[in-house]
């Protein structure tokens, strides 16, 4: 029997803006490194005039996109940003490679729009939990992006309404004032985190299928579909990240000119040096809008590149990628990070009977790419997370991957 899931407080926004997804294979990176770079450069459009006439400060280079996501990966280099930037600045860059290199550089034709969650006080797997299944039992495909702040979940524009049916379906209200849902039971918290649950993780159907029909069904067809096209878990233990933010010294507005460096401009100093790193990252993430600092996920070795003070959050809470090269996959079913992630929540979570015995479920965040998935564990956990995959959780079920599915 499948448990009913208690609605969590969570509070979602869409952002107003309109996105397009851009892969770039690592071995092209260099080729447009400089489009990247200028992704994070203050607009050259002149200050506005404030209702006194007087000239307005432009925004900083970090608060001036809605939204905005740079990531490299050992699967591919990604951006989600406005679509204007992507004809502005890559899709020229791309029409101008060789025929070969040109065809394996895509830019999604259909446009991608923004929810912003909040959660405060829940952790990344109940708000995946909470509200993924709805999504993903109407057959709406996601890319679900955890941040230092917030979670960030990106829809095709055509869906919005199905998204939006879908999360009042589930008890979300909309507010005409603030183009916002709010949970109308926002003081309650998950009733538990049993494998039934835990399955409810975003998995979007692969073209030409309806949607699943339980939460089981989900994870169900996450493991069938990775298994049928050979893709594996790849992990590499020397990958150690942490999770940070920009200091929030770092307005939003242009303040006073002063001798010593401003923080936004020692954020934007680290990010230079970290993103020219010969060839490329192993592993880094920056995401940007125009209400929250700037988040980074990166690599503990990259660190030395910011100067003191200039990133928020521990440097020690290491995280290790469990990553899934989705290349050869439909675009469609890039949400498959969530139904894996599905797995680890039931597989590392005890029955009732046991819950005294057996540690909680592993905490986990979340990086949804343009070919790829990302599953971050703490270091401590990795080995408690890959028995949970293989099938070896608490439940004894049997993942049906290969042995040779783990790197």
């Amino acid at each position: 029997m499948e448990a009913s899931m208690t609605l969590l407080s969570a509070h979602i926004q869409f952002l107003d803006t309109q996105l397009a997804l851009i892969h770039i294979p690592l071995h092209l990176y260099s080729n447009f490194l400089q489009p990247i770079l200028r992704l994070l450069l203050p607009a050259s459009r002149p200050s506005s005039a404030g209702s006194n006439g007087s000239a307005r400060p432009r925004k900083s280079w970090a608060y001036e996109h809605p939204f905005t996501n740079i990531s490299i990966t050992p699967v591919e280099c990604s951006i989600a940003c406005s679509r204007e930037l992507a004809e502005d600045l890559f899709t020229s860059v791309r029409d101008h490679l060789d025929p070969e290199n040109r065809d394996q550089v895509s830019i999604t034709h259909e446009d991608y729009i923004v929810m912003q969650v909040d959660g405060e006080g829940l952790d990344a797997g109940q708000r995946v939990l909470e509200l993924t299944s709805p999504l993903a039992m109407a057959g709406i495909s996601i890319f679900f992006i955890t941040t230092y702040f917030s979670d960030y979940i990106l829809v095709p524009l055509r869906a919005r309404e199905q998204v939006v049916k879908a999360l009042e379906d589930r008890g979300f209200a909309f507010e005409d004032t603030t183009s916002s849902y709010v949970n109308p039971t926002a003081a309650a918290t998950a009733s538990s985190h049993n494998r039934s649950s835990a399955s409810s993780f975003d998995l979007p159907s692969t073209p030409g299928t309806p949607p699943p029909t339980s939460i089981n069904e989900l994870e169900t067809r996450t493991f069938a579909l990775l298994k049928r096209r050979n893709v594996v878990f790849a992990v590499d233990p020397s990958i150690r990240l942490v999770q940070c933010a920009g200091s929030k010294e770092t307005s939003t507005g242009g303040g006073e000119t002063t001798a010593a460096p401003r923080p936004e401009d020692l954020l934007h100093l680290g990010l230079v040096k970290s993103l020219i790193t010969a060839p490329h990252p192993t592993f880094l993430s920056l995401t940007l809008t125009d209400t929250e600092p700037a988040s980074v996920l990166l690599e503990k070795r990259l660190l030395h590149n910011f100067a003191p003070a200039v990133l928020l959050g521990s440097k020690e809470d290491v995280l290790v990628p469990i990553t899934l090269d989705l290349r050869d996959l439909p675009l469609e079913s890039t949400g498959i990070v969530c139904g894996v992630a599905g797995r680890l929540v039931g597989g590392t979570t005890s029955s009732s009977l046991r819950a005294y015995l057996l540690p909680d479920a592993v905490e986990m965040s979340y990086l949804s790419t343009a070919r790829a998935g990302t599953v971050m564990v703490a270091e401590a956990e990795l080995g408690r997370a890959m028995e949970a995959l293989r099938g070896g959780g608490t439940d004894g079920s049997d993942g049906g991957l290969p042995d040779n599915g783990f790197i």
